[in-house]
């Protein structure tokens, strides 16, 4: 495991005040269970481009993302290099009995973990149904988002590509949020170009070059380097070309 520093702006953080609290695995968890986690936590952080853990390590926890993002990514033999999910504030990384990790899980801007020592969570999870529940809820979730990721990818021209980028990162903002987005929205687009790059398949030009011609269009606004606002979430929704009748997992 490489060295990170400790999130001391977290150290005393109680589960109960936590900003991810209603969407984390232990969103259902009662006060006597939120005790347990507490016990059993630690916080971690991650500066941009270092990596959490390697495909094929054995790591000694499971955690939650409390703050930025991760990327979870594939090498083949030959070095070529696919983006296969993104980890976002309240997804959960690691899996129950699974002590290896199958992808490289990397921090693309910084990233502070919730970690609970593995094998105190095993055994929690056994006797508290509350977070094997919100665990399989989530783990469901994330199958849904695959689907629709696979279309993403194996059907949608450039421009579809970031625009249904955009609309899930505007979802999972308004989640944090306890909120749906609609009308204008405005949200911090955690990913550089070159990540959307490698997660959606594209060349960093085709990135930019569809980034600026919906700006031109006036579907979104750049405030700043990272600051997206959209004046009307539905004009960018009709730029992802889904069915009217599909919706998005926040």
């Amino acid at each position: 495991m490489p060295q990170s520093r400790t999130a001391s702006t977290h150290a005393h953080v109680k589960c109960g005040d936590c900003p991810i609290r209603h969407r984390a695995i232990c969103a259902r968890c009662e006060a006597d269970e939120l005790e347990v986690l507490n016990s059993i936590k630690y916080y971690r952080t991650f500066a941009p481009g270092e990596t959490i853990v390697w495909a094929g390590e054995q790591f000694s926890f499971v955690a939650s993302v409390v703050s930025g993002v991760a990327t979870l990514t594939q090498t083949l033999e030959d070095g070529r290099r696919q983006v296969v999910g993104l980890l976002l504030p309240s997804d959960f990384i690691g899996r129950p009995g699974r002590h290896r990790s199958q992808f490289d899980v990397t921090a693309v801007s910084e990233v502070t973990l919730c970690c609970f020592r593995r094998d105190p969570f095993d055994e929690m999870l056994q006797r508290t149904p509350h977070i094997g529940e919100r665990l399989l809820e989530m783990t469901l979730d994330e199958l849904d988002a695959a689907r629709e990721w696979m279309l993403i990818l194996g059907r949608k021209n450039a421009r579809e590509k970031i625009a249904s980028l955009l609309v899930m990162i505007a979802h999972r903002d308004a989640a944090l949020h306890m909120t749906r987005p609609s009308g204008e929205v405005s949200f911090e687009l955690p990913l550089t170009r070159e990540a959307m790059a490698d997660y959606l398949g594209l060349t960093l030009e085709t990135v930019s070059r569809q980034i600026s011609a919906q700006r031109r269009d006036g579907v979104i606004e750049l405030e700043g380097k990272r600051r997206v606002r959209v004046p009307d979430f539905a004009a960018l929704v009709a730029e992802t070309g889904d069915d009217s009748d599909g919706g998005w997992i926040d």
